[in-house]
């Protein structure tokens, strides 16, 4: 039986699962992004489909002056008690903290916050109902201590549970108890071409922790003939059947080159006679693979178009950090999605009116039908394709000399260039993204199969090795009166979003 990976597509990285009866449920970190924390269920652990956030409140996430590639970070999801946890970290707004709720569709609780350094934390409850708290100790390996699950309190003295493998700047643990032994699972050799999954045992979960004989469990730092790379921080797990699985981060890379972000991967797992995991029998990860799986559950397809039509955003949408509520609207014109265009633009490292999805697919095509009458010069609003503030294209609709214009911008670092430009007649127009593996096409037209290529875009220049961080591109709606509020609204009366099939798994 085969499956495709990544499982999870497009910009979902740090993956964390639990699993409850025969309901798997799946966590991702998110930066800069709002809502935050997305949760995916299953229920065959190739099919998945997202349920919600962890995080939708601003008082849960705090993102104001968060830089790209910083606030949430590795997250864990556990099950206890009857209650689900996502122990997590906001980096630049308050440190660890857990959210708790019995439905993990539903609203999760305000924060715990929890003292300590550093990030990527883990909890784990042993049989007699003590509770750990582990992290990654920035040079000092993975650090423990017990922590009063309710407050939040850290008890006892930091130990250091484990150095690593050979990287004491491991990170992204996971502990677990497997038949009497207590197992700790770690990432190593930062989330980059050296990156890799490693595990040690213990007879406690305090240790003293020995590391496995055939480690790295994962790696493909080696694999250079391998489109897969970066494989590395996973989560393991027993399925209901009595297999293990892991799931983990991976890229797709285009001869080096990746900008769709780290995925979610998904490989079987065995158990070596003497007690030690092996990750898909130790052969390399592919984008196919063949495991005995779990009965089929898909869900049904999602839409491919937005109308717009409810009076909530759709789970696919984020803003970047928390949204200004005036920026934008789905009642102020039914049936429109409305933004109004603040003074800060997609160059800012600041609240702006963005609403954007991660691009899923290599292939793909995006539509928008905009209606926007700039006043004046300045008022300016479209779709672009972004990684961060200082790599994005953009598709714009804006007035130039008293005249409505379609202009197509670029900005690769400390370089920002109007590269075509055209007139509009029209007060309405489609606007147009098509991506390929290796480029972006930009085009504006007045029907979504009528559109005219305005300029293109090589992909390589918002992936993270040109543009840095840890994220991936995202295809969104954004408007600016760049340098001052703008004078006009503009409405999108849908988005429509089409993934081709090019081994990106479950849509």
């Amino acid at each position: 039986m085969r499956f495709n990976n990544p499982v999870i597509p497009g910009f979902y990285p740090d993956p964390s699962v639990c699993r409850v009866g025969e309901d798997y449920y799946l966590v991702t970190s998110s930066f800069e992004y709002f809502p935050g924390v997305p949760i995916f269920h299953s229920r065959d652990l190739v099919h998945w489909r997202q349920i919600g956030h962890c995080l939708t409140r601003e008082a849960q996430l705090p993102l104001s002056g968060v830089r790209s590639s910083d606030g949430i970070y590795a997250p864990t999801l556990r099950y206890h008690a009857g209650w689900f946890y996502m122990v997590t970290t906001n980096v630049n707004g308050g440190g660890h903290f857990y959210v708790k709720a019995q439905d993990p569709a539903g609203l999760w609780s305000d924060p715990v916050w929890i003292a300590g350094p550093w990030f990527d934390p883990d909890i784990f409850w042993d049989d007699d109902g003590r509770a750990y708290f582990s992290w990654m100790g920035m040079g000092q390996g993975i650090q423990q201590r017990e922590i009063d699950v309710p407050t939040g309190k850290l008890d006892g003295p930091t130990r250091t549970l484990w150095r690593g493998f050979e990287d004491r700047f491991c990170e992204g643990p996971h502990l677990y108890k497997i038949n009497g032994m207590y197992y700790l699972l770690v990432a190593e050799g930062g989330t980059h071409r050296s990156h890799m999954i490693v595990i040690a045992r213990a007879p406690s979960p305090t240790g003293p922790f020995e590391g496995c004989p055939h480690n790295p469990l994962l790696t493909h730092r080696c694999r250079l003939d391998s489109s897969i790379e970066h494989t590395g921080h996973g989560d393991l797990f027993q399925a209901h059947d009595g297999s293990w699985w892991i799931v983990f981060l991976a890229v797709r890379s285009r001869w080096g080159h990746f900008h769709l972000g780290r995925e979610t991967f998904l490989a079987p797992v065995t158990w070596t006679d003497d007690g030690w995991p092996i990750i898909n029998a130790g052969e390399p990860i592919a984008l196919e693979m063949d495991a005995p799986l779990l009965p089929p559950h898909p869900w049904p397809a999602l839409p491919t178009r937005d109308d717009f039509d409810d009076d909530r955003l759709a789970l696919q949408w984020n803003f970047r950090r928390n949204p200004t509520p005036e920026s934008w609207s789905l009642v102020e014109r039914p049936g429109y999605l409305r933004l109004h265009g603040l003074a800060t633009n997609l160059d800012d490292a600041a609240p702006l009116a963005f609403i954007g999805r991660r691009q899923q697919h290599f292939d793909c095509q995006v539509r928008a039908h905009l209606s926007f009458t700039p006043a004046r010069e300045g008022d300016e609003a479209g779709l672009t394709a972004l990684m961060n503030e200082s790599h994005h294209y953009e598709i714009a609709v804006t007035v130039r000399g008293g005249q409505r214009v379609a202009l197509v911008r670029k900005r690769i670092g400390d370089l920002s260039a109007e590269v075509a430009c055209a007139p509009l007649a029209q007060s309405e127009v489609v606007l147009g993204i098509d991506a390929d593996a290796d480029h972006y096409t930009f085009s504006f037209g007045p029907t979504a199969a009528e559109q005219m290529p305005l300029a293109t875009g090589m992909t390589r220049y918002l992936g993270s090795i040109v543009a840095g961080g840890f994220t991936g591109v995202y295809l969104g709606m954004y408007a600016t009166g760049n340098g001052q509020p703008a004078s006009a609204p503009a409405d999108f009366d849908w988005f429509d979003y089409r993934g081709s099939a090019d081994n990106a798994g479950p849509q």
